[in-house]
């Protein structure tokens, strides 16, 4: 439980960071720390009980859209402004790093490797966000009628 806390801590920073560099409104920058934070302990939960970072990321994106869906609609503001620093913990810095320290290392096969793989994250993240969006959107248009 302590690691769980630990871990939305730093996302909730991380993403808080990065909320006031995009010019986030001051009112929504906690609000945005928590969408970021929410998304990577679901991230971080389904990675401990699937161990499989791609699917794990998905579900992570899936829940930053939903609750950036959410949000955008309680605070009447759009839903960029929470998805946008939401999935910035999501996102795979690293593997790119490695990807492309392999390169120029010449060693391809591992490249390739990490390579498919921080692709396969970046689809996972890009399939979350679209989903949620697209179910907010049927959402609203079955409430309409």
């Amino acid at each position: 439980m302590v690691e769980i806390i630990k871990q939305f801590l730093f996302s909730f920073m991380s993403t808080i960071g990065f909320s006031v560099l995009f010019n986030i409104p001051k009112e929504l920058i906690a609000k945005t720390g928590f969408v970021g934070g929410i998304g990577w302990i679901i991230f971080y939960i389904t990675g401990q009980y699937l161990n499989n970072e791609i699917i794990s990321t998905f579900f992570a994106a899936l829940t930053v859209g939903i609750f950036g869906e959410l949000f955008a609609r309680y605070f009447k503001k759009p839903a960029t402004v929470f998805i946008i620093p939401g999935i910035i913990p999501l996102v795979p810095g690293a593997g790119m790093y490695y990807t492309m320290l392999t390169l120029s290392q010449k060693d391809f096969y591992a490249a390739a490797t990490k390579g498919t793989e921080t692709f396969f994250i970046a689809a996972a993240i890009s399939t979350g966000l679209i989903i949620s969006t697209t179910l907010s959107k049927s959402i609203r248009r079955v409430k309409n009628k």
